[in-house]
């Protein structure tokens, strides 16, 4: 059961004065008694659900939750990372009855997830990051992640089979961990095909700014990258953007193979509804959900596209054997003999770090033959 209301919950405490206000509206829209259920569960997304990205990936997630019986899902999308997500959960846990919250954007945890997990204590809050610590955060808040570096290295194998020109490229937001990881992932990937392979990556310095992504994207095939995959929110842009301009796509966190199927190898994706669907049915059973939760592709916390009509024979037997061998845990992608792209060695010979280990939570290079980087 899905609730959406033409009026958003952060322009109803702005027009009624806060929390206050709430009663006052009442006869205007229903209040939580009008939605019993077992469960009731709240979604905040930074963006768009129909995004092609990241907010539709977390939606597809809620919209496994819609169908357990006895759970009530409330969602708000476009909600920025300011004091409005406060109120837009303030209001699902007042207004609506929620008792567990996914607010979903990185910028969400400090200080606004943190504000509220202190002043409702029996409200589960569930942060889609790496950013609780249990020394210093409420015990009501968690932490889940995945482990989609090893989709973006099976999204290289891919790509390393499609190019000609050797060169593929990266159209990235923030120089943050997990975007390094991504973009080594799919370079090593490539470079498992071809060692002579190099990526070229663009920094657009914003999560979700559809001019500079078509502009990266466009300077990228001017310097003849072929194959191109991102890690912004929305990557219907770089996508068709991409395939406009002839080159082969990977796409990530959803499936955007019908923006461009001729084009579209494979993509990296999450698979929020299990993950969802596992919070959900834990809290609803009475148990007690961890505040520290991480899965990759083995554990289904990732998918990858189906494959498309342009991966050649030989790039679908690598890709299927690869994904065959991490499926089976411990592989690493990180391995040595390895430098960065400065030169310094980062893994020795027989040396590897495989996306548990912490030397990778906190990765702040990239590897020997990712170029030209900007910002």
């Amino acid at each position: 059961m899905s609730i959406n209301y033409k009026t958003s919950r952060r322009n109803l405490l702005k027009s009624t004065a806060g929390l206050a206000g709430l009663a006052a509206m009442s006869s205007i829209i229903p209040g939580k008694r009008a939605f019993a259920a077992d469960l009731t569960v709240g979604f905040v997304y930074v963006g768009a659900k129909d995004d092609y990205g990241y907010n539709q990936a977390h939606a597809e997630g809620a919209a496994a939750v819609k169908e357990i019986e006895g759970v009530t899902v409330v969602e708000e999308e476009n909600v920025p990372e300011d004091v409005s997500v406060q109120k837009t959960m303030e209001s699902m846990i007042n207004f609506d009855g929620a008792s567990l919250i996914f607010p979903t954007s990185f910028g969400y945890f400090d200080p606004h997830i943190l504000t509220m997990a202190k002043k409702y204590p029996d409200v589960r809050f569930e942060h889609a990051g790496g950013m609780w610590q249990a020394d210093k955060h409420p015990m009501n808040v968690g932490s889940y992640f995945g482990y989609i570096g090893m989709g973006q290295y099976l999204n290289g194998i891919t790509a390393g089979h499609a190019t000609k020109t050797k060169k593929i490229g990266f159209v990235a937001a923030k120089p943050i961990p997990q975007v390094l990881l991504n973009i080594n992932s799919f370079l090593l990937g490539a470079r498992a095909v071809d060692p002579t392979i190099t990526c070229q990556v663009i920094f657009t310095g914003e999560w979700s700014l559809a001019v500079k992504e078509a502009e990266a994207t466009n300077a990228l095939a001017d310097q003849g990258a072929d194959v191109i995959t991102c890690h912004v929110d929305g990557p219907k842009v770089v996508m068709e953007t991409a395939a406009g301009r002839g080159a082969y796509i990977c796409g990530y966190h959803a499936n955007q193979s019908s923006l461009a199927p001729d084009k579209y190898l494979t993509g990296a994706e999450w698979n929020w509804a299990k993950v969802y669907t596992d919070m959900v049915n834990t809290m609803k059973g009475g148990g007690t959900i961890d505040n520290f939760i991480r899965g990759g592709l083995k554990e289904g916390f990732i998918k990858m596209s189906p494959l498309g009509p342009a991966v050649s024979d030989a790039g679908r037997q690598q890709f299927e054997e690869t994904q065959a061998e991490i499926l089976k845990g411990g592989f690493a992608v990180i391995k040595g003999p390895l430098n960065d792209n400065k030169g310094n060695v980062i893994a020795t010979a027989g040396q590897s770090f495989v996306e548990t280990d912490v030397a990778l939570e906190s990765m702040n290079y990239l590897v020997e033959g990712v170029v030209g980087s900007t910002s």
